[in-house]
């Protein structure tokens, strides 16, 4: 891992230093997904899976949030044909084309974004104050890294369903 990050905490950890870890590091805003710590977690993610001491890679958070969504502050003012025009969200799913296994260690508020980024791991760890949701709805959007799909698949279709349209909150 070695390089240094604004957003994330990087190690390698285990009895054989066989894992990687990332821990979303930003407090102050509830680890909520910017630009800046989407790119982070690419460059990290790239780096642990070209090295081959590497067997398994784990996301965390914080105990008060995982990540509590996309950085709405960021995006507020783009309008429909930026997005669009620059690709905004396209290397989102960087976590989900990785060949090694990740898991995700949830606890606290995995929103939105955040939901998202726990689903696209390999297996999700919830600790007993995991909150997941998709409250984009209470904003007048919808999820929009692929949260649909794959919230249906994890939960069924009737709470995907309700999550999405309610903005509803699941624990552990």
């Amino acid at each position: 891992a070695g390089a240094q990050f604004q957003y994330l905490a990087v190690q390698k950890t285990g009895r054989q230093q066989n894992v990687g870890l990332i821990q979303l590091n930003r407090p102050q805003a509830l680890n909520a997904l910017c630009e800046g710590l989407m790119e982070e977690l690419r460059r990290a993610l790239e780096a642990m899976e070209n090295d081959p001491q590497v067997g398994a890679i784990v996301i965390t958070g914080s105990e008060k949030a995982f990540a509590a969504g996309a950085d709405i502050k960021e995006m507020q003012n783009k309008g429909f044909q930026e997005c669009y025009s620059k690709g905004f969200l396209s290397g989102w799913d960087k976590v989900s084309t990785v060949r090694k296994p990740i898991v995700a260690a949830v606890n606290g508020y995995a929103l939105g974004g955040g939901c998202e980024l726990a689903m696209m791991c390999d297996i999700i760890y919830a600790g007993e104050k995991a909150q997941f949701g998709q409250p984009e709805i209470l904003l007048g959007t919808i999820p929009g890294a692929g949260g649909t799909q794959r919230l249906t698949r994890a939960v069924g279709k009737s709470l995907a369903m309700e999550m999405v349209l309610t903005g509803d909150r699941i624990s552990a």
